[in-house]
């Protein structure tokens, strides 16, 4: 249930902005006369807004994205409001209909790596070497390139149906099921946003002529991808990167709102260190991950935070201490009898000069980690988040000199 809540929340914003755009087309006297340069500019002046976000935060996916839209944009207004009987507007609309789905899709699946570096001047080298591939054709006069781009392979309906080539129509249909399945897959705010902004271009690109059609949707688009760029950053600096979870910047927000009754538990992973050096960074990594995505379910209104290195922290908002302790010695299960697979055998069992076993651990297909776990609840004596926390981090010690794989208090 928590996974498709947060699967829903992550197309939210361009859901909303989808739905907005609908509104500016068909209530567009709304629009004060003042305004009525929007119309017009609008698209313009997100892009810019939007590429000084995305190149303040280094997103270099968001700001290619931003240059393919504004570009289609630019491209509509200077040839095809007027229709596509000519030749020239014929092939622009169709490198549009195949070359902006394209593009989208393609930046939706890649990895962030920056702007000003090799891996941003490929994609701005993409993105103009199809500008002139375009070209070239409307100069040239290739009739026969356009001619076979826009023929019918599938006569029925509704394939045979709109003003989009059945080409266009297959690169629209193929970008957004990638796109959304890499935003599903990474949970990425960017690649949901270029989903959105696939079916936006899409309902622009079905009325070409139409200029406030074209503009609401490609600014609703531009939007789209601005917000995620904010989203984006937000979860880096909010979200531990491995894990998913909060991170301590989040935890200390946290914990400046809360009441007077609450609960914290810190919950370290036991012999995690010779974990690392027994089996590796990787598998180790692969432990944490499982730690957290267990920790994060806890139950009792639990709130889960990624502390540091394997520490983590649990808030127990409006609840005391007795509360709290079967929700934590039911966690504390859960994580001893979970078994985490590991990899094949036939890896060596150390990787060379050093003492980490790249592979599988010989003998053994799976092993299990516990935790201890240690809590404070907030009272006259430990008044402030600060002074629990270190008072749940001296019950987490003495469940460690108990043993470990226990619930302290």
């Amino acid at each position: 249930m928590r996974g498709l809540i947060r699967s829903s929340a992550l197309f939210a914003v361009p859901v909303a902005l989808l739905a907005a755009a609908f509104t500016l087309v068909f209530y567009n006297s709304a629009l004060p006369p003042s305004l009525a340069g929007l119309r017009v500019y609008g698209p313009y002046i997100l892009f810019a807004l939007g590429g000084a976000l995305a190149l303040a935060f280094n997103r270099g996916r968001a700001l290619h994205a931003l240059i393919v839209l504004c570009g289609a944009y630019g491209a509509q207004q200077l040839w095809l409001q007027q229709g596509l009987d000519a030749f020239a507007a014929r092939t622009v609309y169709i490198a549009l209909t195949l070359f902006v789905p394209l593009n989208l899709a393609a930046l939706a699946l890649m990895p962030e790596r920056g702007t000003f570096n090799r891996h941003g001047a490929l994609r701005l080298g993409a993105i103009l070497l199809q500008a002139a591939l375009t070209a070239w054709v409307a100069l040239a006069g290739q009739a026969d390139v356009i001619d076979w781009a826009y023929q019918k392979f599938l006569d029925p309906a509704p394939f045979s149906a709109g003003r989009i080539p059945q080409l266009g129509i297959a690169l629209i249909g193929l970008g957004l099921l990638i796109s959304m399945a890499t935003a599903l897959m990474t949970r990425s705010a960017v690649a949901a946003a270029l989903a959105g902004s696939i079916v936006a271009f899409a309902i622009a690109a079905h009325v070409p002529t139409a200029s406030l059609t074209f503009s609401a949707f490609t600014a609703m688009a531009e939007l789209m991808v601005t917000v995620a760029v904010l989203q984006d950053t937000f979860r880096m600096a909010f979200r531990d990167e491995l894990t998913g979870i909060p991170s301590r910047r989040a935890l200390n927000e946290r914990l400046a709102g809360l009441g007077r009754t609450y609960t914290v538990a810190m919950i370290d992973v036991d012999h995690f260190k010779n974990f690392n050096d027994t089996y590796g960074h990787d598998l180790g990594d692969q432990v944490l991950k499982m730690v957290a995505a267990h920790i994060a379910g806890v139950g009792g209104g639990g709130r889960a935070f990624r502390y540091g290195g394997e520490e983590f922290t649990i808030l127990f908002p409006g609840k005391e201490a007795d509360e709290a302790m079967p929700h934590l010695e039911a966690l504390r299960e859960e994580i001893e009898s979970y078994q985490v697979a590991l990899r094949g055998t036939d890896r060596p069992k150390k990787a060379k000069g050093s003492k980490r076993q790249r592979g599988g651990w010989r003998g053994k297909n799976a092993v299990s980690v516990t935790v201890s776990i240690g809590l404070a609840e907030r009272n006259d004596r430990l008044a402030t988040p600060q002074a629990v926390i270190e008072a749940a981090d001296r019950a987490l010690y003495r469940a460690k000199d108990k043993g470990r794989n226990r619930v302290s208090r």
